[in-house]
């Protein structure tokens, strides 16, 4: 399955898209139009080895929550990813077994290599 999560209205998001061109063969899900299911965050955090993983501390409800001053457990990741997409740290790219989670230039690099091999 080659498969990337992404949000539509991301600059970030939009960038990495192109610069990860062609896209064939590759699903594109933009979280707020088609919200995630509980399964498929399951299957992210499985390939990524934890919620946590793929969860942004950068989303602005982080702070404005005041979960910046709570102890955040692998429910509570999970719960909060599912609860609001910006707590998704995006994009996230699945190819086959492999995921790529975040828009840091090694990963990005790492998943267009990958995607393109």
């Amino acid at each position: 399955m080659k498969k990337i999560y992404h949000l539509g209205s991301c600059s970030t998001c939009q960038r990495i898209l192109k610069e990860l061109e062609p896209l064939d063969g590759v699903k594109l899900q933009e979280i707020k139009s088609e919200p995630m299911t509980p399964e498929q965050v399951d299957k992210m955090a499985s390939l990524a080895g934890s919620y946590e993983a793929l969860f942004s501390r950068r989303a602005m409800l982080f702070r404005q929550r005041g979960l910046h001053e709570q102890q955040l457990n692998e429910d509570d990741y999970k719960k909060l990813i599912l609860e609001h997409y910006t707590f998704l740290k995006r994009p996230v790219v699945i190819l086959g077994d492999q995921i790529f989670v975040g828009n840091t230039k090694k990963v990005v690099e790492a998943a267009k290599e990958a995607l393109h091999s």
